[in-house]
């Protein structure tokens, strides 16, 4: 009876024990979550406009298979949303989506900025912080900000979906070297097919720019055609900024 009673006892110990290893094991990964965007509504985000484009892309809601998606129609425009909330790339520099595209555009080119467009780009945009700039930037950006009345981002990630392959994964943008390109996928093979992307904020900024990024970074989505005056489609279904890879 002693015994019985023990291997209860012990086996009612262990049980418990398990339980609350898995409970920490599930609010541990639930704090390594900062965001997770699922496109139920675009309630938290906000137009991105250029001054001299007057023909601006179309995003909207949509449901495909029960789940909600951002729905980015791009024809012969350009513009983009960004989110209203900006993040520390050093806590939180992990970034997971899924994507799609229709098609890809049969004049675009990474290289030209005739052909400077894409079904879709996620950007990593970094905030400019006066106190950590050097004389030069300071003046360029105080001089900007007389003009447009805020500072312009410090510089930018973009990952896209390019038209072309290339050899290097990074590529200078062909209007300004503060913006970066990073090439994660490429031509039509995928095109119609859910793509899934991860990236690591603080080793590409260091590949691309040779140094440490500002500390705080924002995210924008854009789908543009203003260069080759084509058209396309794409849809991004959710996403998510970790502290960590997972």
């Amino acid at each position: 009876m002693i015994c019985r009673r023990s291997t209860e006892t012990s086996r009612k110990i262990f049980l418990i024990i398990i339980f609350f290893i898995f409970t920490a094991a599930l609010l541990a990964g639930e704090s390594d979550v900062l965001l997770k965007e699922d496109f139920n509504s675009l309630s938290s985000w906000k137009p991105l406009l250029f001054p001299k484009i007057k023909q601006h892309s179309m995003y909207s809601i949509i449901s495909e298979n029960g789940r909600s998606c951002l729905r980015a129609e791009t024809n012969a425009s350009a513009s983009g949303i960004i989110f209203d909330k900006t993040f520390n790339v050093y806590k939180y520099p992990i970034v997971k989506w899924r994507w799609k595209i229709s098609n890809i555009f049969k004049r675009g080119n990474e290289l030209k900025k005739s052909g400077d467009d894409y079904p879709v780009r996620i950007y990593i945009i970094f905030k400019y912080d006066p106190e950590a700039a050097s004389f030069t930037d300071s003046a360029v950006y105080g001089a900007a900000k007389l003009i447009y009345g805020e500072y312009p981002p410090h510089s930018s990630l973009n990952y896209i979906w390019a038209n072309n392959y290339h050899k290097e994964r990074v590529i200078v943008n062909t209007y300004t070297d503060k913006a970066m390109m990073i090439l994660l996928e490429a031509g039509a093979s995928k095109a119609g097919e859910w793509v899934d992307e991860e990236i690591n904020i603080i080793d590409d900024y260091k590949k691309a720019f040779g140094k440490n990024p500002p500390e705080t970074a924002g995210l924008a989505i854009m789908s543009d055609s203003d260069n080759t005056g084509e058209q396309a489609t794409a849809f991004v279904d959710f996403i998510t900024v970790y502290s960590r890879q997972r």
